[in-house]
């Protein structure tokens, strides 16, 4: 973790981001179709920063017909988006590379980037379901949908991203953004290194 184990993450700045995907299909990989990512800095999300980017999926590649999103609505435009690929030196160099990340269970957006670049380090991680699961245990939903209405930070998300909905990754990622500056923002939570919030992901993830 090097140079982020002991530096308070209000400090840092944070890239969280989230990635819809095809779901499951017997025979073929998972593959993602939309990308969302926006910036916290200072403990605050930077609206203005959020972008959304549609990832190339062929045309008759099938889709898990239970994977959420607008996709079935969206299959010309996938078919001529550009790549994850095509996207990388950008994404490093302005979103993933030497800062720390975020997202709502960060299984599929870890597994994703290892695939597209297995020798490339990211993280530290951190992942907001791990941290809700410990900070409010007793909801009745750790979902992301499901945190922010009930921690009533829709208002919030409305103000960070007036359009979309649940299951659009910009959305998603605004949403992951939100929940975690509340975080931040708990009381005692205030000074919370990354190396913490990294360790505490990983162990609330393993149980």
């Amino acid at each position: 973790m090097g140079i982020w184990q002991d530096m308070p993450a209000v400090e840092a700045e944070i890239t969280a981001l989230d990635f819809e995907t095809t779901g499951s299909v017997p025979g073929w990989p998972v593959e993602p179709w939309q990308l969302g990512l926006v910036r916290l800095r200072g403990g605050r999300v930077i609206a203005e920063s959020r972008v959304s980017l549609l990832l190339r999926i062929d045309a008759g590649r099938p889709f898990n017909p239970h994977a959420p999103g607008r996709h079935a609505h969206l299959r010309d435009a996938l078919a001529c988006a550009p790549a994850l690929a095509e996207h990388w030196r950008g994404l490093v160099e302005t979103w993933l590379g030497g800062r720390p990340l975020a997202a709502h269970n960060v299984g599929t957006e870890r597994t994703v980037l290892r695939r597209a670049a297995p020798l490339h380090p990211l993280g530290p991680w951190i992942d907001t379901l791990a941290l809700t699961r410990l900070a409010y245990p007793g909801l009745p939903d750790h979902g992301l949908e499901a945190v922010i209405g009930n921690l009533g930070l829709e208002g919030r998300l409305r103000a960070v991203s007036p359009q979309g909905e649940a299951h659009d990754a910009g959305y998603d990622a605004c949403a992951c953004a939100v929940l975690l500056e509340h975080l931040l923002a708990l009381p005692r939570w205030e000074r919370v290194t990354l190396g913490a919030l990294a360790v505490t992901s990983r162990r609330q993830a393993a149980r």
